[in-house]
This record gives C-alpha cells, sequence and structure tokens, in this order.
C-alpha cells in the first residue's frame, strides 16, 4: 500500500495517527504529495483523487481511497475485526462516527477554513480564493467546538466514550492545527486540555 501525503498537513497526520495505533506504519509507503507547490493539482495526482486533496491510500491492487474517514475505516478492519478507531459494536460505530463528524466540521475544518481564508494560507499558487470575514466566522465556530468537546469530556475519558478513536484523533489533529495558526484553546477548558495532554502523551500521536 501507498499513502500519498505531505508530512506535517493536518488530515495526513491523521493517517499517520492511525497506522500508528494498529501497528501498520511499516505496511505503508509514503510518498509526498508537495502541496504548497500544487503538486496535488497536477494532472497524475488528480486521477488518484478528482477532489485533490491528501491523503490518498492507494491499495496493491490500485483503488484508491480518499478521505480520512475512509481511510481510516478500511485500515481498521484489515485485522480480524474492528478496532475502537471505528467502534466494535453497532451503537460504538454510530457515536464514534457522530463524534468524528462533530470533530471536523465543529473544529478541524473550522480551523482550516479560517487558515485558508483568514491568513496568507498556501499562497496565492494555491489559495484560488478567500474571503476573510468567513475565515474569522469560522474561527469563532472553531473556538466554540473547543467548549462543546470540553462539556462533552467532562463525562467520559474520551471523545466517543471510553475508548480511543478517530474521532480522538481528529479533535487531537484539530487542536494542534488551532495551535500552529494562533487559535488559542481557552483556559477554562479544563477538562479539554486535560484529554490534550493524555492524548498528547500516546506514542501514536507523540511521535
Amino acid at each position: 500500500m501507498k499513502v500519498y501525503e505531505y508530512q506535517g498537513f493536518p488530515n495526513p497526520a491523521r493517517i499517520r495517527i492511525t497506522l500508528a495505533e494498529l501497528g501498520m506504519t511499516d505496511e505503508v509507503e509514503f510518498i509526498t504529495i508537495d502541496v504548497p507547490k500544487g503538486e496535488h493539482k497536477q494532472p497524475d495526482f488528480v486521477k488518484k483523487n478528482p477532489f485533490p486533496a491528501v491523503p490518498v491510500l492507494e491499495l496493491d491492487d490500485g483503488t484508491t481511497l480518499a478521505e480520512c474517514t475512509a481511510i481510516t475505516e478500511y485500515l481498521d478492519h484489515l485485522g480480524d475485526g474492528p478496532t475502537a478507531l471505528t467502534g466494535k459494536t453497532a451503537k460504538q460505530r454510530a457515536i464514534t462516527h457522530m463524534m468524528q463528524r462533530r470533530a471536523e466540521s465543529a473544529l478541524l475544518d473550522a480551523v482550516a477554513a479560517y487558515f485558508h481564508h483568514a491568513t496568507p494560507g498556501l499562497g496565492p499558487n494555491v489559495e484560488e480564493f478567500q474571503s476573510k470575514e468567513w475565515g474569522m466566522h469560522q474561527r469563532d465556530k472553531a473556538v466554540k467546538g473547543m467548549a462543546y468537546f470540553d462539556g462533552v469530556l467532562k463525562s467520559q475519558p474520551f471523545i466517543a466514550g471510553d475508548e480511543f478513536s478517530m474521532a480522538d484523533i481528529t479533535a487531537i489533529t484539530g487542536l494542534n492545527f488551532a495551535d500552529a495558526v494562533g487559535i488559542d484553546t481557552p483556559e477554562d477548558c479544563t477538562n479539554l486540555l486535560a484529554w490534550r495532554k493524555k492524548v498528547s502523551e500516546r506514542p501514536s500521536v507523540a511521535g
């Protein structure tokens, strides 16, 4: 298998954490796509992902999978059965997917929108359209998302319940991205900050 990525970007980081959690890092070949230089928009890559973005997982038979949730689902089902990353039971799977989507929408995607719209982003060669007003609105949304997850973590150890899951991967990546673009986690989000410290110490995240 091959993973097309740009190391250090948030979504590729999600797949690296997933692979590490599953003990599969050595089973894939990582191929760099230089997104800041626009390599993700070149015809050869667009054939692999018509919605040009990284990461993309290419299977040995040539099938390509984009979108972090889809890639994580595939990787998590390669073994004897799904792990807590995507949910072991019908109820756990539903809750995990619900919280994973909330972590994307209310945190990671909101931070990304702020970065791409209210800052120089990846530069004029990549950013085709920018709206600073929209970017600032998304910044506020991300901060509200942090408050929401702080409330969730008041009564449970992880974003989707009692076990570490892909929802936690998305949330920790979103917080790290927020740091990088200058969106601070509010100091009164004590549950979220404690969760972040705990999750950041996991080898898959720390490495």
